[in-house]
């Protein structure tokens, strides 16, 4: 036994399969929707925290080389005085 086309089983089952497809993309597009960003959003703190870290790195090292320089800044000042005459010694 053959349906035909015309026949209501037919159209009842294409449209169950077509319900069922769609169904299946909008699941699936929802699912990659939220992983991507969840992806996003874990890559963007990591990038903060590496940022951060830098900032703190950065802080450290110029603490460190404002102290040197302003030792540096005064044994140039003092040679400069002392080569130029302005020296009270």
């Amino acid at each position: 036994m053959v349906l035909d086309v015309n026949e209501p089983q037919v159209w009842v089952l294409i449209g169950v399969f077509a319900t069922a497809i769609f169904g299946m993309i909008g699941i699936v597009t929802t699912s990659f929707n939220r992983t991507l960003t969840t992806t996003v959003s874990d890559l963007r703190e990591a990038i903060e925290a590496r940022f951060e870290t830098m900032d703190a790195r950065f802080e450290a090292m110029d603490a460190k080389f404002s102290g040197k320089f302003e030792i540096l800044d005064c044994d140039i000042q003092s040679l400069s005085c002392h080569l130029f005459g302005a020296d009270p010694r």
